[in-house]
């Protein structure tokens, strides 16, 4: 079938003249085209930090495992506060502490990719089941945004917001340009959207997700039982960079 990427995907995108590069930005990144070199070269160094906390760091595209994360994060963790669809707060480790969960985090609630990241995971809610294993996807956003994307997406597991973005910056998840917009991220996109995904522009240009969700980088961990038990964790490189479900599986189930 074919398909005209600049009317039909991409409006615009992909066609040739002096304001590429920023529209090209403006799509995948879901930023305003104002955004100063200044704040991109910060968020640049953001993207390039190595995670001192994982006590076997994570590389490479198919994910890794560590035993375990250090006294202080573990520490960390516990004062970081997510809140439940009703606005609840709770301690996300809390989350894990009586229970085992693969808790995935997404880029922001608007966000294409994170929609097939929901879809992903979800299609394999009934191993996770079988085990005893609970399904949870944290997004960077308000209370509101979380209950939107729990609406349209209509994911089988549990969702909670993290306005402040404490969780991702506890666990050092990678934000910046050169995470964000990618070649490969861009052929994903599309891929999506030959599939039938649509980004939410109304959530992705909200005033929170425009100032702290469109650069940031989420990743997938198994946690619990017991709030010091994290026995995976995967930081995405890039956005849409997506683990092996067997490696998950493995790492929840086996």
């Amino acid at each position: 079938m074919a398909i005209s990427l600049s009317t039909s995907l991409l409006p615009n995108t992909f066609q040739s003249n002096g304001n590429h590069n920023q529209r090209l930005t403006r799509v995948f990144l879901n930023q305003p085209s104002n955004f100063s070199r200044k704040n991109s070269k910060s968020e640049n160094e953001i993207s390039t930090r190595r995670n001192p906390l994982v006590a076997s760091a994570v590389s490479g595209s198919t994910g890794g495992q560590s035993s375990g994360l250090s006294e202080d994060t573990v520490d960390l963790l516990d004062t970081v506060e997510v809140f439940d669809l009703n606005g609840n707060g709770i301690p996300i480790s809390d989350l894990w502490k009586d229970r085992k969960a693969v808790v995935a985090f997404a880029r922001h609630f608007g966000c294409v990719l994170c929609r097939k990241r929901a879809d992903y995971l979800a299609s394999k809610k009934d191993v996770m089941d079988k085990s005893g294993v609970a399904l949870v996807l944290i997004g960077p956003g308000s209370v509101d945004q979380a209950k939107t994307f729990a609406e349209q997406t209509k994911f089988k597991g549990e969702v909670y917001a993290d306005p402040s973005q404490s969780s991702y910056e506890a666990l050092r998840f990678v934000s910046g340009v050169t995470t964000t917009f990618t070649p490969k991220a861009g052929l994903k996109i599309i891929q999506l959207y030959m599939e039938g995904y649509r980004q939410d522009w109304k959530l992705s240009f909200e005033e929170n997700t425009v100032k702290k969700g469109g650069w940031q980088q989420g990743g997938i961990l198994v946690a619990g039982p017991g709030k010091r038990n994290i026995s995976y964790i995967y930081k995405d490189k890039e956005a849409g960079d997506d683990p092996e479900i067997e490696d998950i599986l493995k790492a929840c189930c086996s």
